[in-house]
């Protein structure tokens, strides 16, 4: 079952304007909206650092580029790359959190919309790139938050990458364009559960 617009309080609780869930004779919590602002507000942040004080810097001073072989031509991950590893590591972790990019024109299919959700999701990301779209996904017993951001493209190594890629299905991108979204699902109860 999907839940999306809204969250679903536990019985007796409400949440203020600020993302603050309140609950009778229970300590203050947080939102899983504000939690998953908060992760995308790190993932944001690492990703443009790396663009502008590494991958661009290196390629302006023409010292190394960044390229998708980048293991082979001993060269930098793309900003894109480094995304989806930091999600698998933190995936091993346990923690239920996961993280990913994902888009309706992917250069790879593992990369496209794996649920109805996430189609949705980055259709309105698209149309909206300034509204999250975020809801609440039960599969069995468990509960999961789930929420998309637009994902932009921060430079011109994101740019030259999907225009010149023979795989890419979308070859008309420029700076800024919302190439897609940033995927983050976290378990809503406290056991370490599989995310979707």
């Amino acid at each position: 079952m999907i839940v999306t617009g809204s969250l679903e309080s536990a019985r007796g609780a409400s949440e203020n304007e600020s993302g603050i869930i309140l609950s009778s004779g229970a300590e203050p919590g947080i939102s899983p909206k504000v939690v998953a602002d908060y992760i995308h507000a790190v993932i944001a942040a690492d990703r443009a650092l790396y663009t502008i004080h590494v991958v661009d810097r290196m390629q302006d001073n023409r010292i190394v580029i960044a390229t998708e072989a980048w293991k082979q031509r001993k060269a930098l991950p793309l900003p894109a790359q480094m995304l989806l590893m930091g999600g698998k590591l933190v995936a091993m972790g346990g923690s239920g959190l996961r993280y990913r990019l994902a888009s309706l024109w992917p250069i790879y299919e593992e990369n496209g919309p794996s649920t109805e959700f996430e189609e949705a999701g980055l259709k309105a990301v698209e149309e909206n790139p300034d509204e999250v779209y975020s809801g609440i996904i039960t599969r069995g017993d468990q509960r999961f938050f789930k929420a998309i951001y637009a994902d932009r493209a921060v430079s011109k190594a994101c740019v030259d990458c999907h225009n010149g890629h023979l795989l890419s299905s979308k070859r008309d991108r420029k700076l800024g364009d919302v190439m897609g979204g940033i995927i983050i699902s976290f378990p809503l109860n406290s056991e370490k559960k599989e995310t979707p």
